[in-house]
């Protein structure tokens, strides 16, 4: 599993489309014929589980980790200390061609950014990382391609010739 790329759409602010973004570039990417996971990272804390139901009995009883097996698919609740790396999760995932992260753009995983010009034009990532920006900005002053924001086929593209052929 250690040679699933994974890469990270990521912007200087929030409400800059990053989920509408990644959402299409996975439609695209699976429509494509490629298997495709996706990683969100959440700042704010997240309950998946739905009270009443035997998992939530589970945790609420103290079970670190609770996991649910269906026929079609399965979920696994871990309690943390800490959120955790994206590093220590990437691992776990598997049967997947290439993985999507939204957030974590202190990662050193390769980036593709999103910037919006009413959010603010500046570049946050570091030029070693950023392999796209995709943006309603003309002129960005990058070495790296500078797509429009709708171009999710564009970025499908430096996607599969990059990580993917």
């Amino acid at each position: 599993m250690d040679d699933i790329p994974a890469v990270c759409i990521v912007s200087g602010r929030s409400d800059t489309g990053k989920t509408t973004f990644m959402e299409k570039l996975i439609q695209e990417l699976v429509q494509r014929g490629y298997e495709v996971g996706a990683v969100k990272s959440d700042t704010h804390g997240f309950d998946i589980d739905i009270p009443g139901k035997d998992s939530w009995r589970f945790a609420q009883a103290g079970a670190k980790s609770t996991t649910i097996i269906g026929p079609d698919k399965y979920a696994m609740i871990q309690k943390t200390e800490h959120k955790q790396e994206i590093e220590d999760v990437i691992p776990l995932i598997g049967g997947v061609d290439i993985i999507l992260v939204e957030g974590y753009k202190a990662s050193t995983r390769p980036r593709i950014e999103v910037i919006r010009k009413e959010k603010g034009t500046k570049i946050i990532s570091p030029s070693e990382y950023l392999i796209a920006i995709v943006s309603d900005v003309e002129g960005l002053n990058t070495a790296v391609p500078v797509l429009d924001i709708n171009d999710f086929q564009g970025v499908a593209n430096i996607l599969v010739k990059k990580y993917l052929e």
